[in-house]
């Protein structure tokens, strides 16, 4: 870093921002993206081993979430131009080849999730009816083409509807989750638990090292990063990326805190051995609570919080996934796109995730296999490795660099790719 560039940045540094109500929304917007399926799985794969291991979890996944999307954020604003998005950035930066093999781990760092989601939804509504309503079974064919039709009906009515619709969805999502890990208080077994019993250090980190690609898919909001700081960067200009962090930094307290409370409330009042049962039924946490407690409450808020978190995250991925298909097919196949139109183009897109994500609903895989072999290890890549590989290489990100974050970040990401390798294995 020169002394000159140093000076520049650390004057940026100085400016202060304050933090507005639509800074909240956006701040909410990001929460709303991160809250889906990982979260509602990931009391399931954090607590099978203990309480312990969830206390170092709890202190490594709120810096993890805001330095490495913090990272990417700066990335995006990097660009010298002021309408680009991820993938004009990363074709600016790496040049046309190396941008289009990072725009694809781009796009299949989102479109498994996409595909989860689907395959989520159809089980948290699928149990829903038959084990709380007390209704017939409905065919999955056709319960999933009518959930993943709802879902995508939003978004094919316009991008401005579903922006509405995450931020109705998001406020009752955030008091609905914080009212259940309440409402499991009483609920709580320390003996279940054995909070007597230390495990091992080694014990734990193993436990810590297998959790971390489910961290970092259920806490993750990339999708809607490069739509965020853009954003920013059309109201503020110069204090984009002033306002990017403070937004980051808001939505990542919310998430470590009210996340981490469910799930420390789900793995308390559960045991191990039910928490296993959970995974060998496919269910999300709630899902499988409706089902074990006998009590209203928890009969209606548990799937309600599922069918919430499921669809507010959905929107953001597939803008996500969406984007990164485009840019895929607009970079190797520029003429056909010409020649189908972008109004036939982009119809055609629709129905490509309209029938890939109905096609895996009615497959029915685990999802918290999907999750760990398919989600994280693409979103390691990118999230955690990209921005960090553009900061040594990229000069107008040569600011960031000597920031011991970076180490943090990358090590991390180095690790959830490790750690899925070595899963299969």
């Amino acid at each position: 870093m020169t002394d000159q560039v140093a000076a520049e940045y650390a004057v940026e540094k100085k400016k202060k921002v304050s933090f507005t109500k639509q800074d909240l929304t956006w701040s909410l917007s990001m929460f709303g993206t991160a809250v889906g399926a990982g979260v509602l799985f990931l009391p399931i794969r954090a607590g099978l081993e203990g309480f312990w291991p969830l206390v170092m979890i709890a202190a490594l996944v709120g810096p993890m979430t805001y330095y490495a999307h913090r990272a990417l954020a700066r990335f995006v604003l990097s660009s010298k131009r002021d309408d680009a998005d991820i993938t004009d950035v990363v074709e600016e930066h790496f040049g046309k080849t190396a941008g289009l093999v990072i725009t694809f781990l781009y796009f299949f760092a989102i479109y498994p999730i996409v595909l989860i989601y689907g395959n989520a939804i159809t089980n948290t509504v699928d149990s829903f009816i038959i084990n709380q309503m007390g209704g017939p079974e409905i065919p999955r064919w056709i319960l999933s083409g009518v959930l993943v039709a709802m879902m995508m009906g939003v978004m094919i009515l316009g991008r401005r509807l579903m922006l509405v619709a995450t931020e109705l969805l998001v406020y009752p999502l955030v008091f609905i989750l914080i009212g259940m890990s309440l409402y499991l208080v009483p609920h709580w077994s320390f003996d279940a638990m054995s909070l007597s019993t230390m495990p091992t250090f080694g014990t734990m980190l193993l436990v810590v090292y297998l959790t971390i690609p489910m961290l970092i898919f259920s806490f993750n909001h990339s999708p809607a990063i490069s739509y965020m700081a853009l954003a920013q960067r059309e109201a503020h200009g110069k204090d984009a990326e002033a306002k990017s962090d403070l937004i980051l930094q808001r939505a990542s307290l919310m998430l470590l805190g009210f996340v981490m409370l469910f799930v420390f409330s789900c793995v308390l009042a559960l045991s191990p051995a039910q928490l296993a049962e959970a995974k060998a039924q496919n269910l999300p946490v709630l899902s499988y609570l409706a089902n074990e407690f006998d009590n209203p409450v928890i009969s209606l808020l548990g799937p309600l919080v599922a069918f919430l978190a499921i669809f507010s995250s959905f929107f953001g991925h597939y803008v996500g996934a969406k984007e990164g298909l485009a840019g895929i097919v607009k970079k190797t196949a520029p003429n056909t796109v010409k020649r189908v139109g972008e109004k036939r183009f982009e119809t055609l897109l629709v129905a490509f995730f309209f029938f890939s994500v109905w096609g895996v609903a009615v497959i029915n895989p685990s999802v918290l296999g999907m999750i760990e072999s398919l989600g994280a290890p693409f979103i390691a890549a990118i999230l955690f490795l990209m921005p960090m590989y553009a900061i040594k290489k990229v000069p107008s990100m040569k600011k960031y660099d000597g920031a011991l974050s970076n180490i943090f970040i990358a090590v991390m990401g180095v690790v959830a790719i490790s750690s899925i390798i070595g899963g299969l294995f």
